[in-house]
């Protein structure tokens, strides 16, 4: 089974910075996506607070298809994901379901939602 990932901000075609561009040139370009939740402006970088309600936003982004897990460790370590540390890490990674803009199908990726409080922070 292929590893996806939904990228919504920084790992998105184009946007990578230096740190993380190598590893993101290794991601497989699958189409545009929309995954329900809010988006919120950090700053630098965008955050990404994912839910199932139809009620809920939508989130634009790209799904890629991930050639390894040593290529989704890396996609961890920049998004401050620490698998054996949640509750301090940035971002979580959790599976998230994802509507293909062309074609319509739900598909479920991998998503990097922010882990902390969003109630100071401007939506998007």
């Amino acid at each position: 089974m292929s590893i996806r990932l939904f990228a919504y901000g920084t790992l998105r075609e184009g946007r990578a910075p230096r740190e993380i561009a190598d590893t993101v040139a290794k991601l497989r370009p699958m189409g545009k996506g929309v995954a329900r939740g809010r988006l919120y402006d950090l700053g630098a970088y965008p955050g990404a607070v994912f839910v199932s309600s139809d009620s809920a936003g939508k989130i634009e982004g790209e799904v890629f298809e991930v050639p390894d897990e040593g290529v989704l460790q890396a996609l961890d370590a920049y998004e401050g994901f620490e698998p054996d540390d949640p509750a301090a890490s940035l971002f979580v990674r959790i599976p998230i379901e994802v509507r293909m803009t062309e074609t319509g199908d739900r598909i479920e990726c991998w998503g990097y939602q922010y882990n902390r409080p969003v109630g100071e922070v401007a939506a998007r």
